[in-house]
């Protein structure tokens, strides 16, 4: 529809409550907020023609009649535009954010799998208080998977691997890929290269810190399959996490990190990309990993270890997929 043709169209709805004054006001304002062009199989212009016709026509069925021949151009025509979300009005949420991330699925099949970062026989990092990082990971995992079910995805899989580092990652993903997940989310804690390690006592054994950086990170592959929709799980798990009152680990942009440097995707949440990261490039599903927190940072090592802080953390990863898996649930809340 082109803008002259909307003008008299927005002019005939009007023209009944406002003067032809005041109809030349709103006709302008309508050429600023609306989209250059809006298709004749627009949901807007039927909107607008069925407001019309109610206005001028007494006999009830003509309007009602409309609705299949509405049908049947949309149908037909090949061309399809969306009007623009600046006619709503200012809205607070991102655009990104009105926009869903998956298609509506059903919980009780959804299938996410939540790997268990590291094995009993290659425990990962050792936190400052000398308690492995398998050990953090399988609790914050477990409570995950609690949270997850309690909402009604019951298809929600642990997945625990044995043996050495680099085997295990070949296993994981294997069995990942085996169970037909719909999601892959890797749960680690988070620690510093070595040469930012100082040395100090804890209960009378030597042990390692660094409490130069702390908080979360969300990391997927650009290699993996599906990165599109992988990033987007991962940037809802790292908007969660704010909305949670977490701050995001900032070091992975910083010279110091050596090799361990990654590019931030998302300054906001936290999305960095870790692209040769097995467990996510070989995954045959949208998969991400999240480091929960810094277990070599005396501090937040504390918070990590307490109920509160995995209850925390928990709410918001299942809180982001619940909006991955409904995307309505983040505009208007539970239903």
């Amino acid at each position: 529809m082109k803008r002259c043709e909307f003008i008299c169209l927005l002019g005939g709805i009007v023209a009944g409550f406002w003067s032809r004054r005041r109809y030349m006001l709103v006709a302008v304002a309508a050429l600023v907020l609306l989209p250059i062009e809006v298709s004749d199989a627009g949901w807007l212009s039927d909107v607008f023609k069925n407001s019309s016709t109610s206005k001028h026509s007494k006999s009830p069925k003509r309007v009602t009649s409309a609705k299949p021949a509405n049908l049947a151009r949309r149908a037909a025509s090949p061309k399809h535009h969306a009007a623009s979300l600046a006619a709503l009005g200012p809205v607070a949420l991102n655009r990104s954010a009105l926009k869903p991330v998956a298609t509506m699925c059903d919980p009780s099949k959804f299938r996410i799998v939540l790997d268990v970062g590291h094995t009993a026989e290659s425990e990962g990092a050792i936190s400052a208080r000398n308690v492995a990082e398998f050990v953090y990971n399988l609790h914050l995992a477990k409570r995950i998977e609690e949270k997850l079910k309690a909402e009604g995805f019951a298809e929600t899989r642990l997945l625990l691997t044995e043996g050495k580092a680099r085997p295990s990652l070949v296993k994981r993903v294997a069995a990942a890929n085996n169970l037909h997940a719909d999601l892959l989310l890797s749960i680690h804690h988070d620690s510093v290269p070595n040469k930012f390690l100082e040395g100090w006592e804890f209960e009378g054994k030597k042990s390692h810190f660094s409490d130069r950086f702390s908080g979360y990170s969300v990391f997927v592959s650009r290699n993996n399959p599906d990165f599109k929709t992988s990033l987007s799980f991962a940037e809802l798990i790292g908007k969660e996490m704010k909305a949670q009152g977490l701050h995001y680990a900032r070091q992975y942009t910083q010279a110091v990190m050596g090799r361990y440097q990654h590019p931030l995707l998302n300054k906001e949440t936290g999305v960095y990309s870790y692209d040769q990261l097995v467990v996510l490039r070989k995954a045959r599903m949208p998969a991400a990993l999240l480091e929960a927190g810094s277990i070599i940072n005396r501090d937040e090592e504390l918070k990590m270890d307490s109920p509160e802080r995995r209850n925390i953390i928990s709410s918001g990863v299942t809180a982001a997929v619940k909006e991955f898996c409904e995307p309505r649930w983040a505009i208007l809340g539970p239903l």
